[in-house]
């Protein structure tokens, strides 16, 4: 192993195989190897790295505040926000690392712990409530910005009335804690990500020992206001204004309970809270309610939808507005409409096959398992139509001892503020009933607080000699879950696939694709194991 050691200059050194930025999809060549050097010329220890003569610009880490994850036996993970000086310019940033063997990804990670020991003093426990003045994991991974506007939302009352009036959320958490009152009754509860304290409130008439609620926006406030004006509950509810990646506990918890479900389960990133407060505040084989989320996933077919975005595009046709041309930008238009995911209500009739699923165990999943998600599709279409995308939505289970409740955001069911969720593809495929339809549904995490969506779907050959055949027909887009559609309309009537007509002055298949704006990051290629698997 080439590990080149300069005690007298201060510096440890590792030859990399390769080195590259998750926000990107930029990796430096592989015939020219990267050198990773531990320093702390500055007086703070860093990690930076080296190809050819120089630095690498904008990669270096400072070990003050990074956290180094385990991918695979010779990748690794390297999250951690920016060193640079002007605090303006701070913004989180990973970066995955390719190593030789098994042998130097041991030795480097041992390197980075040494490293960061001598350069972060270890925390001291600190009192109820207090929060720490190292920078939390939740500020190294997410936008200043965003995180802002993300706390000023929920900080208001409109916005916590909106979740509280949604009667199928708000009635299905109180039927779970109420009968579970087994799970409750004498026991320590931390509410993770309270809001107005609601959940709280449902834990303390479930007889729950002492309730810590955790909220972290200016809704903290109105939190203590709603608990002091039901002081038979109250007495045992503590509210901590904080985060909960940095405050401090004065006890272990026996049940974490928590919203933390955004659309498609994993929007706004909450979930990795909620995982960081378990592995935080959780006493071993503690409950979480909920303790299980599913996505569920099938292709659809909606004639109506897919013309409504694309005729959205058709301002950018025309040729003499105000006497400029503008249908230059009519392409660009029309892929930028498509890169929205839908949000509204739709009929389960439109959908194609049956759906598939894809298990997040919270009890068990990791926070890093979230910075990507890679599902495998697999169908078989039940009918002859053109499928124009992919509709998704969540269920989340409620393990109780005494009762097992599911809270379900499914089409057909009654409708959520979820609502459901649709990725529409700017080129529909045809497909036959019987045919398989395969493809890919693949996230990426970005400091956002959201993800980057990649989806393929392909239509494979069908009929007799369909297993020596292959791929006929397949498309793909690139969409941004923080940037949806909410159409959230209630479900349309019902028209059969059959009778849904294309609108005649839609020619999308001579429309300009580029598909150098769909191709995905070639970063953290493993699939999940747990990709496409069903709750047993």
């Amino acid at each position: 192993m080439e590990v080149l050691a300069r005690q007298k200059h201060k510096h440890l050194e590792f030859t990399l195989v390769a080195v590259s930025e998750l926000s990107s999809s930029s990796v430096p060549p592989s015939s020219t190897p990267v050198i990773a050097r531990f320093s702390a010329d500055s007086g703070v220890a860093e990690l930076r790295f080296r190809q050819d003569s120089g630095f690498i610009d904008g990669f270096n880490v400072n070990l003050g505040t990074a956290q180094l994850f385990k991918l695979g036996p010779l990748k690794s993970l390297c999250i951690s926000g920016s060193s640079d000086s002007n605090k303006e310019k701070s913004y989180a940033r990973g970066v995955t690392i390719l190593f030789k063997n098994e042998e130097e990804s041991r030795d480097f990670h041992s390197a980075f712990e040494q490293w960061q020991n001598e350069d972060v003093t270890q925390g001291t426990h600190l009192p109820n409530g207090a929060i720490s003045d190292v920078k939390s994991k939740f500020d190294n991974k997410i936008e200043p910005s965003s995180a802002k506007m993300y706390f000023h939302y929920y900080g208001q009352l409109l916005h916590q009335q909106n979740m509280l009036q949604d009667y199928v959320r708000t009635g299905t958490y109180y039927a779970a804690v109420i009968e579970n009152r087994a799970d409750f009754t004498g026991r320590v509860v931390v509410d993770v990500g309270a809001g107005s304290g609601i959940l709280s409130l449902f834990a303390a008439q479930a007889g729950a020992k002492h309730v810590y609620a955790v909220e972290a926006s200016e809704m903290a406030e109105y939190a203590r206001k709603l608990i002091a004006g039901n002081p038979s509950l109250g007495q045992q509810i503590t509210v901590i204004k904080g985060k909960v990646e940095e405050v401090e506990l004065p006890e272990k918890a026996d049940i974490l309970i928590s919203e933390p479900m955004g659309t498609l389960l994993v929007n706004e990133r909450m979930l990795e809270s909620y995982m960081i407060a378990r592995d935080r505040f959780l006493v071993p084989k503690g409950k979480m309610f909920p303790s299980v989320g599913r996505i569920h996933m099938a292709p659809f077919s909606d004639e109506y939808l897919f013309v409504e975005i694309a005729n959205k595009a058709l301002f950018w046709q025309q040729q003499n507005y105000y006497g400029v041309d503008l249908t230059a930008l009519h392409g660009s238009a029309f892929q930028g409409y498509f890169s929205q995911p839908v949000v509204d209500a739709f009929d389960p009739r439109l959908l194609v096959s049956s759906p598939m699923s894809h298990v997040i165990d919270f009890n068990e999943a990791k926070e890093e398992d979230l910075y990507e998600i890679d599902i495998p599709l697999k169908f078989v279409a039940s009918v002859g139509t053109r499928v124009h995308g992919l509709a998704c939505w969540f269920d989340v289970l409620f393990n109780g001892s005494t009762v097992q409740r599911w809270l379900t955001t499914a089409p057909g069911a009654p409708t959520t503020h979820w609502y459901q969720i649709r990725c529409v593809l700017s080129q529909p495929i045809y497909v036959m009933a019987g045919q398989e339809i395969t493809g890919r549904l693949h996230m990426f995490a970005h400091n956002a607080q959201s993800y980057t969506i990649y989806l393929t779907l392909s239509a494979k050959m069908w009929g007799p000699g369909a297993e020596q055949g292959g791929i006929i027909q397949s498309s793909s887009c690139k969409l941004d879950l923080k940037e949806p559609y909410y159409r959230m309309s209630q479900p349309q009537p019902y028209t059969t696939a059959q009778d849904q007509q294309p609108h005649q002055l839609l020619q999308p298949q001579d429309i300009p694709i580029h598909t150098n704006d769909l191709e995905e990051p070639k970063l953290l290629q493993q699939p999940l194991e747990n990709s496409g698997a069903q709750l047993q």
